[in-house]
């Protein structure tokens, strides 16, 4: 960084300042609980245990310093190679059609609530809006320290009960919509071969500038071999548009060829399998109690507001947790 070209390629650099943001926040922990542990040992050995201001102020040091070392021992769940990187989070509305719909929405905006708790950028690559209310679908990227690391733990069904808002009758309605989350691998990852490809062109939908609604700007790619298909429209650029669809189409192709080397395919979409009932991770009932209960963890809590506002530390935590036992314990 200190060579006097480093900003010259803009990029390159970025993901440079970026390893180090990540390398630092993996040392500098570590060395701030080693100086208070240190500092801690030094005053012990000179207080005396008449002294009880000092002594008290050396208990609520020591633990300050013992909720640091449970954050680095915490942090240790977050040491696959993936784990530090970008994501792509995916929400598409399942059984339910409206309901369903507008759940996928509600689900969107609780994931961008709580990427802006831990100060994450988000872009929302794509998204399919339904006639009446919600989205089908939409694709948010996530960038920041551990985002895959974190958002892994929403891979999965979510399913919600509620009073229904489209309903003239004011009836119980129970919706689904599934979440997959995939890591941002760097270009390089996977060779693309443009004869693999099917690239569609259409006029992007919905509300936005007169350039938007007049032009074939929306971008289609399908990869023959695989039959992934995927879509970007939210640029004002066809050109950009197409970037942003192969750098997804890469993503997914990554990943795919990583789980079958681990042979862990199967065993992830078993878990989050159909999109409806009995293969949901979560439920959040708002009616006729309120409740949200993580069906993996069995962590639950009755404020279901927090919750779809953002404040999912403590299912994500679980989590990690969970599925960190879960790999040690013996097949």
């Amino acid at each position: 960084m200190a060579d006097p070209g480093f900003w010259n390629d803009r990029e390159g650099a970025q993901v440079v300042v970026g390893k180090l943001r990540a390398l630092k926040a993996l040392v500098e922990p570590l060395r701030q609980v080693e100086k208070e542990l240190r500092d801690l040992g030094e005053l012990l050995e000179i207080t005396e245990d008449s002294d009880a201001a000092s002594v008290e102020t050396l208990r609520r040091d020591a633990a300050v310093a013992g909720k640091r070392l449970d954050a680095l021992e915490f942090a240790r769940l977050l040491s696959d190679a993936d784990d530090r990187l970008d994501c792509y989070l995916e929400v598409h509305a399942g059984a339910g059609g409206t309901e369903a719909a507008d759940w996928a929405e509600m689900l969107l905006r609780m994931y961008t609530k709580w990427c802006e708790r831990r100060g994450y950028e988000t872009e929302l690559v794509d998204q399919l809006r339904n006639d009446e209310a919600g989205v089908k679908h939409a694709t948010l990227r996530v960038a920041g320290l551990f985002a895959y690391g974190y958002l892994k733990a929403e891979t999965g069904v979510h399913r919600l009960v509620r009073i229904s808002p489209f309903d003239a009758n004011a009836r119980r309605h129970t919706s689904f919509a599934s979440v997959d989350v995939m890591p941002d691998y760097p270009e390089e990852a996977v060779t693309i071969r443009e004869e693999d490809l099917k690239i569609d062109t259409y006029r992007a939908g919905g509300a936005g500038g007169q350039h938007v609604n007049v032009t074939d700007s929306a971008v289609r790619i399908t990869h023959l071999p695989t039959g992934i298909v995927v879509q970007c429209q939210n640029e004002r650029s066809q050109h950009r548009n197409r970037k942003v669809a192969m750098k997804i189409l890469m993503v997914r192709l990554k990943r795919v060829k990583e789980m079958e080397r681990e042979r862990d395919l199967a065993a992830t979409y078993s878990e989050k399998g159909e999109i409806a009932w009995g293969s949901q991770i979560r439920s959040y009932v708002l009616q006729p109690y309120q409740l949200v209960k993580d069906v993996r963890t069995e962590v639950e809590t009755s404020n279901t507001g927090k919750v779809l506002d953002g404040e999912l530390d403590p299912f994500i935590e679980a989590f990690l947790r969970w599925d960190a036992a879960r790999k040690t314990r013996p097949r």
